[in-house]
């Protein structure tokens, strides 16, 4: 059995850092980074944090896939459920930081490389052997419900990240739903609009979780974060420095999610845990992750003034 399965994209990651981005023109590099990269980032982190992990997704045949695969298996992730698309092309997503944190990305993910129902069904033996499923919805939202489907069949706790491109698509499977994660920009698709203020978001997660997931995770801003669940919600700060780079902060907060539910702690113990997580990824260049579990506990205790 694996611990937590990622269905979503996995990419060629690039990160580099510039003093300031011209209007136009070229301009040095400063630091270097390419990696394994997209959803991918949450098996790592899950790793990392001391669970066993495997993704599902797509990569094409090029020498790209061969790069970002043997650096999953070099993380120990299992890979038997990534597709290598024929003739297919390997996302690449390439970020820029600035001297001053502003970051951009730049996104090629082809069609060909985005999930379908039938590559998650190929999936099935390494999904339906997992404690937890990570939906990502920057997948089709067909693909998405196959995946929730089939996690929920196999009794794993079922998280969806993101936000479906349908607000109807996922009617049919939510009962399914474990633990839903979405950002600021994300909400609306759930309730309608982006709630205004830190209030306005815990009624959001509070009537997200009257819905059916047990947990629900949602970005507040400058705030940080809520997690709501069935009898409770808090509003977890943002904690440590300022960040260098934020790309991997979500990524992060799901993995530290993650570690704390499957050990069975209460959702406020894995709100802090998540926010912990985050914290420390965010204080490096990049969306890969580099955590330590010990290192997360310590501070999440420290935040939770334990």
């Amino acid at each position: 059995m694996v611990d937590v399965v990622v269905v979503g994209l996995v990419c060629r990651d690039i990160v580099m850092t510039v003093d300031e981005l011209p209007a136009s023109g070229s301009v040095p590099v400063g630091t270097r980074i390419e990696t394994l990269g997209g959803a991918a980032n949450q098996a790592v982190g899950a790793r990392q944090l001391g669970l066993s992990a495997g993704l599902v997704g797509v990569v094409g045949q090029d020498t790209a896939a061969d790069l970002v695969l043997d650096q999953a298996r070099r993380d120990g992730i299992e890979v038997s459920g990534v597709v290598r698309r024929e003739g297919g092309t390997t996302p690449l997503v390439v970020g820029v930081v600035e001297a001053d944190a502003t970051h951009r990305l730049l996104e090629h993910v082809p069609a060909e490389a985005l999930l379908t129902p039938a590559d998650v069904r190929a999936g099935a033996p390494i999904v339906g052997a997992a404690r937890a499923v990570v939906a990502d919805l920057q997948q089709p939202d067909d693909a998405v419900a196959e995946t929730v489907r089939l996690g929920a069949a196999a009794g794993a706790l079922v998280v969806l990240d993101g936000a479906p491109d349908d607000p109807d698509a996922l009617a049919d499977v939510w009962d399914g739903v474990s633990v839903l994660r979405a950002d600021d920009d994300e909400l609306a698709a759930y309730v309608g609009s982006v709630p205004e203020g830190t209030d306005a978001v815990v009624d959001a997660a509070r009537e997200l979780v009257a819905r059916g997931p047990g947990v629900v995770a949602l970005g507040a801003g400058q705030a940080g974060n809520v997690v709501a669940w069935r009898g409770g919600a808090r509003v977890f700060p943002r904690l440590g420095e300022e960040p260098v780079d934020v790309t991997g902060g979500g990524d992060a907060f799901v993995a530290g999610l993650l570690r704390a539910l499957l050990d069975g702690a209460d959702p406020e113990t894995a709100g802090w845990w998540a926010s912990a997580a985050a914290a420390l990824t965010v204080t490096r260049l990049g969306g890969r992750p580099d955590l330590d579990a010990e290192a997360v506990a310590r501070e999440a205790e420290r935040a939770a003034g334990r």
